[in-house]
């Protein structure tokens, strides 16, 4: 039987107390540590912290009309067009292009003389163009910044947030020809396409673009991607058909969204079909931003109507349904904003409902600003708080 030294049982005791001291003072000194670092960062974890408790539940705007300046009134008519834009109200008229604030005063307006007249609006600026005619021009609320005629006819133009022009015009010898001018009006690329290009979208920073153009194949109008630099001859790649016609395309980290007449997809960064979605029904609308897509469609004979929201090109689209047909719908900040007959709703892309207001039956869209939806009807726009 072992023998045991009564002072080396008093040591080891004393040991295992001094270690269970030591571990004590350990782990109080990292959560002090812990604790000293959460409360000098707490402008940066606490606004996201107290976000996820009111995530699940859903804002109630209350839909009321602004007052003061508004409504706005268009003389005109229907065929005006909205957008705004860098806390700009951007309105064009058959006859005239006025700039607003988001407070509905006037800061701005001027006549134009074109006939087809087309608006694109970005980052304060605004873009007009005639369908079928030669000239343009971009502008802000303090003024033309340049114009331009041309040779050829226009078939459309684009405008990107750092103020770059794309403007697509008919060709003798090619099917069409692409023009993209600095924000000072010159020239620093051009392209001369065979495809029949039905939208353009730039890439960040304007360095670039994407191409989207139909052609026949089996019979079909399929659509493909071409991904541009505006300092390199060649394409950086070109997709393979997606199976409709598409209608517009937007730029996503390298790849594309196409926004087609009875389907849309997407196209990823090395020019690939990543994923396609037919609708059932008809296309109310559509748009993307940042890779995150909402398309609206809706079926009268099924008495179904939904929205598809896409996270990006890799995951299946949420659906949602609605009992009555579709309006329009938006993408902004992450939320997707879709109008009924009676409301107006933000859903985020989970497809959870974040946001409601309720409006009457009498408008025809609307557009986004960071605080306010306004609202379009014949020959008014209203205006309306929206907390999302």
């Amino acid at each position: 039987m072992p023998m045991y030294d009564a002072n080396d049982i008093v040591e080891q005791k004393n040991r295992d107390k001094r270690k269970k001291r030591l571990t004590r003072l350990i782990i109080l000194l990292v959560l002090v540590a812990i604790g000293g670092t959460l409360y000098l960062t707490n402008e940066m974890w606490l606004p996201k912290l107290r976000g996820l408790g009111r995530q699940y539940s859903t804002i109630v705007n209350d839909g009321r009309l602004a007052e003061g300046n508004f409504p706005i009134e268009i003389n005109g008519g229907a065929q005006y067009q909205l957008s705004c834009t860098d806390e700009n109200v951007i309105v064009m008229s058959d006859a005239y292009i006025y700039f607003y604030n988001e407070e509905g005063g006037e800061v701005r307006r001027r006549q134009h003389a074109l006939t087809n007249a087309l608006m694109e609006a970005n980052n304060g600026r605004a873009l007009l163009f005639e369908s079928g005619g030669t000239e343009f021009s971009v502008e802000d609320r303090a003024g033309v910044l340049y114009s331009s005629k041309l040779e050829k006819n226009i078939m459309f133009a684009r405008l990107s947030k750092e103020g770059y022009t794309a403007v697509v015009t008919t060709s003798d010898n090619y099917d069409c020809e692409i023009y993209v001018y600095d924000r000072k009006g010159t020239v620093i690329y051009d392209r001369k396409c065979v495809e029949h290009v039905n939208d353009i979208s730039f890439t960040e920073g304007s360095k670039g673009c994407v191409i989207s153009y139909f052609y026949a194949e089996n019979g079909t109008l399929v659509t493909s991607v071409q991904a541009a630099s505006f300092t390199e001859e060649k394409e950086k790649w070109n997709s393979p058909g997606l199976d409709t016609l598409g209608l517009d395309v937007y730029n996503f980290d390298g790849g594309a969204f196409v926004l087609g007449f009875d389907a849309c997809g997407y196209v990823d960064s090395s020019g690939q079909i990543s994923s396609f979605y037919r609708y059932q029904g008809d296309l109310a609308g559509g748009e993307s931003e940042n890779g995150e897509s909402a398309v609206i469609i809706n079926s009268d004979d099924r008495r179904r109507y939904e929205m598809a929201l896409f996270r990006d090109g890799s995951s299946e689209p949420i659906i949602i349904e609605f009992d009555s047909p579709l309006i329009d719908v938006k993408v902004s900040d992450g939320l997707a904003y879709v109008m009924k007959k009676d409301a107006v709703l933000a859903y985020d892309f989970t497809g959870k409902l974040r946001s409601t207001a309720k409006v009457n039956d009498s408008y025809t869209g609307f557009v986004r600003s960071d605080n306010y939806v306004f609202l379009k009807s014949y020959n008014k726009i209203d205006r309306i708080n929206y907390e999302s």
